[in-house]
Parts: C-alpha cells; sequence; structure tokens
C-alpha cells in the first residue's frame, strides 16, 4: 500500500523535528559537562537508521536509546549521532559519512560496533552486482574490523567475525529486545475495530505475516499457503524498504499486485502503530529461509501472539521452546490448521510466547548492557595504556639504535 503525497510529507516533517529535538538534547549534554554538572560517561549513538523505514536495524536502534536514556540513565549520558568527545561512539550503522570521521573519534573515544548482518547474510536480501557486492562485503568487514569492540545479535555470528581475523575477547553477544510499553496485548474489542479499519473480517482466523518484501522471507510460501487456506485470512505488513534492489522484486511485485482474495498486503507501517498489527493477528507467522534475529518476533511475542517459524538451526539458541515450527509448505498448513481449529493447542502458544517475551525482558538486557559498556571502559582504558607504552617502548628503541640515526 504506498503512502499518499501527504503522509510522506508528515513523514519528512517528523524526521526533521526528531532529528532537531537530538541536536538540542546533545547541546544540553555537553553543556552540563563543561558546567561539571554531569561526570557521568558519554555515549554517542551514532545511526542512520532511519534513511530506510520497515527494517529491523532501525527498530533495534530506537529500542536501544530508550533503554539507555530511560534504563541506564543515572549511568550515562547520551548523544545522538554528535560531533562533541564521547567516551564511547557506539555505531549501529556504517555509512561513509562515519567512515570520515572514524580515525578523530578513536583518538578520543572507545569505538563499539553492532553487528546486525554479516556479508554472507546480506546476500539473499539485496539483488546487486557481483562487483558492487564485493564491495560492499570488504567495506563491511574492514568497518568491523576498525570498530575496538563488537556487539552480535545472535551467538552465530562470532565464529564467522574470528575467522575474519576479529579478536573473539572483543566481541560480545547481546540479544534483541523490546518495549513492553511499546508492544502489548490488546482486548478482542479493539483488535475487531483494528481488523475492520484494515478490511479484514473482525471474526475470521487471522495470520500475520511481517516483514521486508524480499525473497529470503518466505513470501511466495506465504502467498500459496494463503491460496491452499480459503477460509483463513492472512495480511503482510511490509514493503519494499530497498525498492528495486530488494531481492525478488520483479515476481514479488506481481503477487503483491494479484493476491487471492484471502490475502492483504497492507505496505510499510508506521513503528508507532505495528503494536496495532501484531495483535490485529492470531498468528505470527514468519517462513523465512534466513533469518539474523528477526525483531518482529519479539514485538509479536510482547503482544502474546502465537509465534509460527520455519525450522531453522538459529532459532533454538536464541528463541528456545518458544515458538512452534515446520519444514514445508504442508507442514505450516497443517500447524495454522491446528492453532485455528484447537483452542487448547492455540492457549499453549500464546503462553509459549508469553514466556518467550519474559526471558527477553527489557530489564535484564538493560544489565548486559551495562556491564559491556562498564567493560570497555574499564578495559578499554588498559589496553590503551598497553598500546601507548609499547609505541613508547619502539621509539625508545629505535632512538637507542644507531641504526636510525
Amino acid at each position: 500500500m504506498e503512502k499518499s503525497v501527504e503522509e510522506k510529507i508528515k513523514d519528512k516533517i517528523k524526521k526533521k523535528e526528531t532529528h532537531q529535538a537530538n541536536k538540542m538534547a546533545n547541546k544540553q549534554v555537553v553543556r552540563e559537562h563543561k558546567e561539571s554538572m554531569s561526570t557521568k560517561p558519554i555515549i554517542n549513538m551514532m545511526s542512520k537508521a532511519d534513511m530506510v523505514k520497515g527494517q529491523g536495524v532501525l527498530a533495534v536502534y530506537e529500542e536501544q536509546v530508550k533503554l539507555v536514556k530511560e534504563l541506564l540513565a543515572d549511568d550515562f549520558d547520551v548523544l545522538i549521532n554528535g560531533s562533541a568527545k564521547a567516551d564511547i561512539v557506539h555505531y549501529h550503522t556504517y555509512n561513509p559519512e562515519f567512515l570520515v570521521t572514524l580515525a578523530n573519534k578513536k583518538l578520543e573515544s572507545f569505538t563499539l560496533g553492532y553487528v546486525h548482518f554479516l556479508p554472507e547474510t546480506v546476500e539473499e536480501s539485496l539483488d546487486l552486482p557481483d562487483f558492487i557486492r564485493d564491495i560492499y562485503d570488504f567495506y563491511t568487514i574492514q568497518f568491523y574490523k576498525l570498530m575496538d569492540y563488537l556487539v552480535v545479535v545472535n551467538p552465530c555470528f562470532i565464529e564467522p567475525l574470528v575467522n575474519y581475523g576479529i579478536d573473539r575477547n572483543n566481541i560480545f553477544y547481546i540479544p534483541n529486545f523490546v518495549s513492553r510499553e511499546t508492544f502489548k496485548p490488546l482486548d478482542q474489542n479493539k483488535i475487531r475495530v483494528i481488523r475492520e479499519r484494515y478490511g479484514l473480517d473482525p471474526d475470521r482466523f487471522t495470520v500475520l505475516g511481517v516483514g521486508q518484501l524480499q525473497t529470503r522471507k518466505g513470501i511466495f510460501d506465504f502467498y500459496e499457503i494463503a491460496k491452499a487456506m480459503p477460509d483463513i485470512q492472512f495480511v503482510w505488513a511490509g514493503g519494499f524498504s530497498f525498492g528495486l534492489i530488494s531481492a525478488g522484486y520483479d515476481d514479488i511485485k506481481k503477487l503483491v499486485e494479484d493476491p487471492p482474495a484471502n490475502l492483504k498486503f497492507i505496505g510499510i507501517v508506521d513503528r508507532e502503530k505495528m503494536n496495532e498489527i501484531y495483535n490485529m493477528g492470531d498468528v505470527m507467522f514468519l517462513p523465512s529461509y534466513a533469518e539474523l534475529f528477526p525483531m518482529s518476533i519479539l514485538e509479536a511475542m510482547s503482544c502474546e501472539r502465537a509465534i509460527l517459524i520455519r525450522d531453522l538451526d538459529i532459532y533454538p539458541d536464541i528463541l528456545f521452546d518458544f515458538y512452534l515450527k515446520a519444514s514445508d509448505n504442508q507442514g505450516f498448513i497443517n500447524e495454522i490448521r491446528k492453532l485455528s481449529e484447537d483452542k487448547d493447542y492455540y492457549e499453549e502458544a500464546k503462553r509459549k510466547a508469553k514466556k518467550g517475551s519474559d526471558y527477553y525482558a527489557r530489564e535484564h538486557i538493560a544489565q548486559m548492557w551495562r556491564d559491556v559498556y562498564n567493560k570497555i571502559l574499564r578495559e578499554g582504558s588498559a589496553m590503551r595504556q598497553a598500546k601507548k607504552e609499547k609505541k613508547a617502548n619502539k621509539k625508545r628503541k629505535e632512538d637507542d639504535d644507531p641504526f636510525f640515526d
């Protein structure tokens, strides 16, 4: 569903207002430190994730900033894309303009990179010419190598990063999370109203898919399963966030333009409306062939929706037994049918999701970030001092060696 011109203008105005508010907040933090009103370490959050709407990296970034500002406010001050000196510069995205200033920031700050993906995981998302992909892959790994420390969202990333030549001791694993204040269950009357607003039958069992429209998300399977189950309504929230370079763009566009009667594609939805979208579905169904740590699953769990996903190797280590799974379309059809007809089975699936939401509680993740930031400040200082001493010793040896005269 393409946004109207008026909606696009509103988005631009909102984005501009947000950037202006961040600038004002940055000035306040800097002023307080100059006037010695605050001695807390400063974390500078660097991100351009808002350049592309409807992607998980943006959701992770927004949640992370809120978490530090709200739950770690007694420990740290926060800048957003600031230019002032900070103790830690936390990179959420790796835009070329960040690379230009990176050398200067490394002189005065410890750098922390957020690893949301690896080159091999991007291949199934973007359809790029080989030479551009090679440049992109090289650039990504070099940016990671330039960081003092890295945080991965999935433990399966650690070994590949070590194979790329990054010190294992400088890699931390912290899972994604969502705010229960933002994503929470709604009562059935509100859900009926939401469904009617999107042109759905308020009483019909509803299967929801969320994510970018690209091949790896299993969108073709979602389409075929909807065709095979005409008595159940299916909804997909998400669009072509990366436009024409989205993998499978041409073929997927044909599906979107000619769906079966029981399938609706509602396009990219603003994040503040996503709680309603998750509640609109009885089941959150994500048939992806490759995932990292999908925020959509955590958000749906927080809304206590039943979770049905493909049986992938990465899920057991991060989602444990909080979900239902299948390996093929017939397996998905069987699960959806059972969920729609067996009330006890459905309620048990919702309890699993609630358990998953409890496990990834925001407060628990906040403590993990507190520990990592403090460890960086503590060990980073020692590491930097050791490098200075090594450099000084090398210079002394050169000064004492007549070969260098």
